[in-house]
Order: structure tokens, then sequence, then C-alpha cells
């Protein structure tokens, strides 16, 4: 029988979350574990995405000095003191291979020393009083408070009729010649689905990519989870006639009859008409979820979105299991199709935000701050703005602030959910707050309903000092009191992404931080 262990935080999944997650707790000296199902980090990229190529950008060259700028377009690389640590010292890649991430993350662990038990599959959670774990091979775990970074590790499979006939993403074959003159059918549209097609454009003799909807190509919404440019030369075999096709539509039903499958059709463009089409191979790429199985009923979490995700809190707790905290891409129910929590140059920024909350709660440990003469709050924003990466990545979702007290005093944080900032400030967790700003990067409004590569939507003036108009990335300055907007201030856009112009940047956000402060600043 083995012996118990009992730590202060147990964290389950030693993937990019868990080792962000694990590296900040051992840098504060928290006590704590972290239990890994395979035999080493990020097991994860040892099988997906299936074809081995990422999407997550890896630029090298970017001609700044700044490890900050660069983290803008280093989307693979975990945070640390150790600029050593760095993905982009594995390879040269703009779009890099798996193999290299689990290159990276193994050595992330090893030179960090971080507290991992490999081999070690959770196979239930129950809360007797503390949180008790137990692994497959009997052991048992003791811990005050979870983080679970497991990821979506379980196939998610829409309701169709015979949708058990289909094969999945998850173990189809990727050896194009098993495809050689086959007719296939791929459900779904993101991004795996499309890597599917591209995989077999030389093969197969017809594939039909399949999904209701309008497609969403991730240069036009922002969302980097949409369609990628990378996947999309599908598009042009369908839209140039070469036998491939996109189908807007609901799949009805899986039929099957001998080697061949019967798929039901309801087209939205033709108002639901109903087709039944031959195919010689179906593939779902419709995604994965996450697996709540292993949960007792007295601390299962609850699920959202189709039951893909836990249903968090905005400190990405369990609505209804306290101190059961998520990281990683589960947390991407928080941001859904909107900002980038769901991928590793968002989450990261948001492992940091979990730690300190966590920090806070737990050990009285202060959200880092600083005092910000009146008259240095324009520049302390404009300096962020042009340097910071989180609110980059986590576009409208981290926030700094400047919260200013009853006797004008201010005391500016950094990289804040807006969420949470509204809820701690009324909670009384920053101090006593008389009002306080939220500085952000966003898109502008309706941006993802804008072609922008056409030169006649949206134009705008170079001497428009309001930013309003603008709907690429820029900044917003918000003010508010007691979690209502009072007023708000757009910094206009820019191409270079520098706000540092004086007649264009600085002086309309100074005049505009004069009026809605007054004097005090």
């Amino acid at each position: 029988m083995s012996s118990e262990v009992s730590t202060e935080c147990l964290v389950i999944g030693a993937g990019p979350a868990g080792l962000q997650a694990s590296y900040l707790l051992k840098r504060s000296g928290r006590d704590h574990l972290v239990l890994e199902a395979g035999a080493a980090a990020g097991t994860f990229f040892t099988r997906f995405p299936r074809h081995r190529q990422l999407i997550s950008i890896n630029k090298v060259y970017t001609g700044w000095d700044d490890p900050e700028l660069n983290l803008r377009v280093d989307w693979n690389s975990l945070l640390s003191d150790d600029p050593e640590l760095l993905f982009t010292g594995y390879t040269p890649r703009y779009f890099p291979g798996a193999d290299d991430m689990v290159r990276y993350l193994g050595d992330f662990a090893v030179k960090n020393d971080l507290p991992i038990r490999y081999d070690t599959r959770v196979v239930s959670v129950s809360r007797p009083d503390d949180f008790v774990v137990r692994d497959q091979h009997g052991g048992t775990y003791r811990a005050k408070r979870l983080i679970v970074a497991t990821g979506v590790s379980q196939k998610y499979v829409p309701e169709i009729e015979g949708v058990e006939h289909a094969e999945h993403y998850y173990d189809v074959s990727v050896d194009p010649q098993e495809f050689i003159g086959k007719k296939v059918l791929i459900v779904g549209r993101g991004n795996s689905a499309f890597e599917t097609a591209d995989a077999l454009v030389e093969t197969a003799s017809v594939i039909h990519v399949a999904g209701p909807g309008s497609l969403k190509l991730a240069w036009q919404t922002h969302f980097v989870g949409h369609l990628r440019a990378v996947n999309n030369n599908f598009l042009d075999t369908y839209q140039l006639k070469s036998q491939n096709a996109l189908l807007d539509g609901h799949i009805k039903s899986i039929r099957r009859d001998g080697d061949d499958f019967y798929v039901k059709v309801s087209f939205q463009r033709v108002d639901e008409v109903v087709k039944e089409i031959r195919y010689d191979r179906v593939i779902l790429a419709t995604g994965f979820r996450f697996d709540a199985s292993i949960f007792a009923p007295e601390c299962r979490p609850q699920l959202t979105i189709n039951s893909r995700f836990p249903d968090q809190t905005a400190a990405w707790e369990s609505v209804n299991v306290p101190d059961l905290f998520f990281a990683g891409t589960i947390t991407q129910a928080r941001d859904f199709k909107k900002s980038t929590s769901g991928f590793i140059h968002g989450f990261r920024y948001g492992v940091v935000a979990l730690h300190r909350i966590a920090e806070q709660r737990y050990h009285g440990v202060d959200w880092p701050s600083r005092d910000v003469a009146a008259a240095d709050v324009t520049e302390a924003v404009i300096e962020r703005v042009n340097r910071t990466s989180a609110l980059w990545q986590l576009f409208g979702f981290l926030a700094d602030t400047v919260l200013i007290g009853p006797d004008g005093t201010a005391r500016y944080l950094e990289e804040v959910p807006v969420a949470h900032l509204h809820e701690a400030v009324a909670r009384g967790e920053f101090g006593d707050v008389d009002t306080y700003l939220t500085v952000t990067l966003e898109y502008g409004a309706d941006h993802d309903k804008v072609n922008p590569f056409d030169i006649t939507a949206g134009r705008t003036s170079q001497e428009d000092t309001s930013g309003l108009d603008g709907r690429y990335l820029h900044p917003v300055v918000r003010h508010f009191r007691a979690g209502e907007l009072l007023t708000e201030h757009h910094i206009t856009e820019n191409l270079e992404n520098e706000w540092d112009s004086e007649h264009v940047h600085k002086a309309p956000l100074r005049a505009y931080l004069d009026t809605v402060l007054g004097a005090r600043l």
C-alpha cells in the first residue's frame, strides 16, 4: 500500500500550463507537487497535432532587443527568468514542429528542477475534507488546493445519428497513401479539419469539409483558433474547381453500407435541403473536451459550452467547487473564441495572474504595484502599451489598472484580468479605491466584419486623434467607479504599433485624463 503524500497545492498535468504554474510556485517557495500521466513533460505534443506542424508562430529575427517585445511574436515560450529557456532557441522555423515543443518542455522541467512525478495518472479526485487524489498505482495525495492543467484530453463527439461509424482525428491514419482515390468527408471546420484536408489533397479523389455557419478566418476575426492561412490551401482547391468542396450545413446522419458511407447533409445555403452523399471515409475533426470523470460527485466541477470545458469564475476557480482552479487551454471558457486563453501565448499570462490571485488569497501577498505621481500617469500608460506582451496577447482580457484612492493617490498594477479586477475592487481586495482606470489593447468594434484588405472600407484620417474608428489593435483607457463605466478613450491605431506621438497619442490621452480625473492627475 503506497503511503500518502501531503502538499499545499497539487498540480495535475505537466503540459505548458502545469509547468508554468509549477515554475511560479517554486519561485515563490510554495509547497507543491505536479502529477503527470505521461513519461515526460508535454505528452500531448507527442501525438498532436497529428501532422506534426504547430500553428503557433516562432519569430526568431524580430529586429528588437527588448525581450518583452519579442514575446509578442514568440507564441511558444513559457515565462521564466532564464533567457536561455526561450523556444526561439530551439528552431528557426516560423511554424515549428511538434517534436521541438516536446524537447523544449522537457528542458524547461529539468532545468528548473520542477517537482514532477511522471507515469502518474490520476484516476480519482475526492474531497472528504482536503482534496484526495489517487493514481493508477494506488498512490494517494492530499492537498488543500488543486490546479488542473490537463487540457482537453477526450474526443468531442457531436450528437449525430450513426456517428459511431466515423473515424476521429484523434486516431485516424495520417498516411496519405491509405486515401488514394478515396472520396473523403471531414466533419468540422477548424484547423484540425483543414490540416487533415491539406494532407490528403494529393491522394484523395474528392474531399468535402462540412460544418454549419459561415467559415471564419483568423486573419479577419483576429481569433487565432479560427482557420489559419497556413491551413487554408484547401480553399483554393474548392474555389478553383478542383473537385474538393466546402459544405455549409449540418450533418444529419451517417449510414454504413458495406464499405460505403452514406451521409445526409442539411444545406444551410438552400433552405436546409437534405442530400445524401456517398463517401469512402468519414473523419470527425470536431475537437476535444475536458475529462471530468475522475472527480467524485462532491467535487465534480460544473461544465459549460456543450460540456467541453469546466465552468470558471473570474479567478479561474470552479464555480461550484472552492479551491479547485484551472490553468491552460481549458481556461478558454472565459474568453471563448474571442481572445487567446486557449493557447500558450495567452494562457502563460493567465497562469501568472492566477498565481498572483492565489498568493493574495492564501498567503496575504498583495498584487505587485507601484505608486505613480499625478504628472506621470500618461507616460506610464504610454510606456506600457508600447512594450507589454501580456496585454498584446490576451487582448481585451488582461488590463493594467491605475487605482485612485479617496485622497487622490494613484497605484499602478499590471496584467490584471478585467473581470477579476472589477470583483476584487468591489470586495476591497485592492484597498480603498475611489475610481480606477483600465488600460487594455483591443480591436475595434465590428473588426471581424470588415475585410482588412478592402481599402474602401473603414477609411480614417491620419489627423484623427480620437481613435474611435480604429479597427486594428489599439490601446483603450476606461474610467470606472464601483464597476460602472464612466468614460473611455481610444488611442489612435498605428501601423508599427508605436503609440508615442506627442500630437496623435500622448496629448489626447493627457487631455482625457485631465478631464475625467481633474486636478488629481
